[in-house]
């Protein structure tokens, strides 16, 4: 009963373990991601962190291989980022931005204004990934609205892609393979293509941008905007694909008078080895999503840049508002650990230690991809994927990863890792071995 988990004076701050009560109330009461409480999916109570190292109720000590969603890139509980929030929270944690502004806000706008293209100069601070997405889409209806151009409002974008989870996002995730089919009937009908295929530039053939050329040449009128995740299609697959589709992308956006949009949420801050996955591609977006890694891991914040042509030209129309305004954008306290997390991934030698961690992936995972249980193995940057023949079983796998002393959160047919960066070579070594091990039994 809910009695016996809470006590009078319950609500006051503890380190106290988690009991098998509260993990019984969690498992009858608390939706974790993609669950249903009918049949709960396990889960493992975590009591505290550090380094690549998470501490479990039961124990275990397990090396994190997800980066908690690929965003905790400096690993936990690191001093530097501890004490940004400390010494913000002293000051106040959050304020208004409606009317108000705060050197913390500042500070990280004027850092990611630096950091990415000299064409991106406007910075709306949103509170998640998916709202970064929200903004954008809603910052290029806005743009050819302010033209007298309303009927561009629709959106050209690839299958396998994956933007989020509010109705937004939602609609410009894949509408068949992706996690939205139910909600399909109620979402704004866009334009779907196949996904890229072409895996490396000097294989490019012209045929594989023939879908897209065609969509766009056909629809160019209603289309405000293309919108796709540069390289790497992140919860759609783990898929990785060329630069040449993103530049031919580019072109064809720019000759039918399309914005593109880039969803670098997953991408952004070095994962694919450089520091955004666009300038591989030499590409520049009009429209730039960026999240997940933007605080390390400690807080949720994420940010849209665009161009001055797109901010001024919303912004001439009548009242020039652009249409949105979180309660807590530009919270100070994340703002405060972004500009502490982008200082210390920019001091380090991150480059060398992408690669580094690329070529340790390469070595121990390649292999495998001779088991029969194996349909593809894929590296790019700090990303490693097992493409296995058949799903895995999540509630067994899961269990057996932890036996293991790693966790990892595979979907589907995908068992993959996208480790923090200051993981050391034995510790990435224990998560390929557990990939592999568990790619063998499965």
């Amino acid at each position: 009963m809910l009695s016996d988990i809470i006590k009078p004076n319950s609500f006051a701050f503890s380190y106290m373990p988690i009991s098998q009560a509260q993990l019984n109330f969690d498992s009858q009461h608390i939706w974790h991601p993609y669950t249903n409480l009918q049949n709960p999916a396990p889960v493992f109570g975590v009591e505290s962190a550090n380094g690549v190292y998470l501490n479990l109720s039961s124990g275990e000590r397990v090396i994190d291989g997800m980066a908690s969603w690929w965003s905790a890139i400096h690993g936990y509980n690191h001093p530097a980022l501890n004490q940004a929030v400390k010494s913000q929270l002293d000051k106040m944690s959050h304020v208004m931005f409606g009317g108000l502004t705060h050197q913390p806000a500042i500070e990280l706008c004027q850092k990611l204004i630096e950091m990415t293209d000299p064409a991106l100069q406007c910075v709306f601070l949103a509170d998640s990934g998916s709202v970064s997405v929200e903004v954008a889409l809603k910052m290029a209806i806005q743009y050819w609205y302010s033209q007298s151009k309303e009927k561009k409002s629709k959106f050209l974008t690839v299958k396998n892609g994956y933007h989020g989870d509010t109705f937004g996002a939602m609609s410009v995730c894949d509408p068949e393979n992706g996690m939205h089919a139910m909600f399909a009937s109620v979402l704004p009908q866009h334009i779907f293509v196949e996904a890229p295929n072409c895996l490396n530039d000097t294989d490019w053939k012209q045929e594989y941008i023939g879908e897209f050329n065609t969509s766009i040449e056909n629809n160019h009128s209603e289309i405000a905007a293309v919108i796709l995740e540069p390289l790497v299609q992140g919860a759609g697959g783990m898929r990785f694909y060329c630069g040449e589709y993103l530049r031919q992308v580019r072109k064809l956006c720019d000759e039918y008078n399309v914005l593109l949009i880039l969803d670098e949420i997953a991408t952004g801050f070095g994962r694919t080895g450089s520091l955004f996955a666009y300038e591989e591609a030499k590409v520049v977006p009009d429209i730039l999503c960026l999240g997940k890694a933007l605080t390390g891991g400690y807080m949720s914040l994420a940010a849209t840049l665009t161009s001055h042509k797109v901010a001024d030209t919303i912004s001439a129309y009548k009242g020039g508002n652009l249409m949105h305004g979180p309660t807590f954008m530009a919270n100070p306290l994340a703002c405060s650990v972004a500009v502490a997390s982008l200082n210390l991934l920019l001091d380090s030698d991150w480059k060398t230690i992408i690669a580094n961690i690329e070529k340790q992936l390469l070595i121990e995972l390649m292999p495998c991809k001779a088991l029969d249980s194996v349909a593809d193995v894929r590296v790019k940057g700090a990303i490693g994927v097992i493409e296995l023949t058949t799903a895995v079983d999540m509630d067994k796998v899961q269990s057996r990863f932890i036996e293991l002393g790693v966790w990892l959160r595979p979907f589907g047919k995908l068992i993959y890792i996208m480790p923090p960066y200051i993981i050391k070579p034995e510790e990435l070594s224990k998560l390929t071995d557990a990939m592999i091990l568990v790619a063998k039994e499965n």
